[in-house]
């Protein structure tokens, strides 16, 4: 009966895992033709546009998409863009990485998948944090989510 049940196992954790990934992406903003962005001498992404879609950011089909050059590097670009933003009237922010979710199809990184990461992101006299999605995988033109500016 052992030897049954493990081979019947692993089918039934094959399937599981196979199908987190959908061979679809969901993800409605990325653009490879996107400008790779400049920087400042703080090393921060200088930023000029702010977006006209209340799910820029916000909805895990529309993450800011900041992409990476190589994995010793991977938060390095979030990093710069998140230190270009400031709360809505200019406060300074702050943000925290909570989590990684949404996992996508991408041809980027050798394993064929990517996941999104979850930003919480702060600031003095807000009532509530907000969160960010982050896709460090795919490239897309970088804006200001609603309700934040650009830091000063």
């Amino acid at each position: 009966m052992k030897t049954i049940a493990k081979p019947i196992a692993f089918i039934f954790l094959s399937l599981l895992f196979a199908s987190c990934v959908s061979t679809k992406s969901t993800l409605k903003n990325v653009d490879d033709t996107a400008p790779i962005p400049t920087l400042t001498k703080e090393n921060t992404f200088v930023l000029k546009d702010y977006a006209k879609d209340m799910n820029y950011g916000y909805n895990p089909d529309y993450p800011i998409n900041v992409f990476y050059m190589n994995a010793k590097d991977e938060n390095l670009n979030a990093e710069r863009y998140l230190n270009a933003l400031a709360g809505p009237n200019g406060e300074k922010i702050t943000f925290v990485k909570i989590e990684s979710c949404c996992p996508f199809p991408t041809k980027r990184v050798d394993i064929g998948a990517g996941f999104l990461d979850v930003y919480e992101i702060s600031w003095h006299g807000q009532e509530k944090p907000i969160r960010l999605y982050v896709n460090i995988y795919e490239r897309g033109y970088l804006l200001v989510p609603m309700g934040l500016s650009i830091k000063k």
